[in-house]
């Protein structure tokens, strides 16, 4: 027996630069400018979704945000039921986040474990002021009290569904794809 998945392009590369430079323009309204502001992309689809709305608080504000890596894989309660053998990359955050106010970016909002692994890195560096979520889809289905606090797009989807985030940077295409499992043949 096998099954098909049916692939859906939700968001094009024109509607995710779009969406990029919508959130860039409302962290810098929500924090009234960009004075103590810092980014820390999760790692992998996160960073170069930060490294991107970095790029628009650039050309808006005229001065770019210090901007860090988080690797969360040890930090995730769920890791060994997830993989056998989890890829820990790097966390790189070479600034002092001490009283800053820290946005954290990462592609897709679940079940909110991943933003709870990288708020506990988070507090291992540091003590900042605040700590706000970008996301770039909130699929729903919560396990946990999280919420974005800024959400490119609301995409509902079922338990069965997944979603899937491309950035040219690690998947040479830009574009988020909602995948349907298949009937069994």
């Amino acid at each position: 027996m096998s099954t098909e998945e049916k692939l859906t392009e939700l968001v094009d590369a024109a509607g995710l630069k779009r969406t990029i430079t919508r959130l860039a323009h409302e962290i810098i309204e929500r924090n009234r400018g960009v004075e103590n502001l810092v980014l820390l992309g999760v790692r992998s689809r996160g960073l170069p979704l930060a490294e991107r709305i970095n790029a628009n608080i650039l050309k808006i504000e005229g001065q770019s945000l210090p901007l860090g890596a988080l690797d969360v894989t040890m930090y995730r309660d769920d890791v060994y039921q997830m993989i056998k053998q989890p890829q820990v990359q790097t966390t790189e955050i070479k600034f002092n986040i001490d009283g800053k106010t820290v946005v954290v970016v990462d592609d897709v909002l679940y079940t909110g474990r991943t933003v709870r692994a990288a708020l506990d890195e988070i507090i291992d560096f540091g003590r900042p002021t605040a700590i706000q979520l970008a996301v770039l889809v909130d699929r729903g289905h919560r396990e946990l009290p999280i919420r974005a606090d800024y959400v490119g797009k609301s995409i509902p989807t079922a338990l069965v569904e997944k979603v899937r985030v491309r950035v040219r940077e690690v998947d040479d295409i830009d574009g988020v794809f909602l995948i349907k499992p298949g009937k069994e043949n």
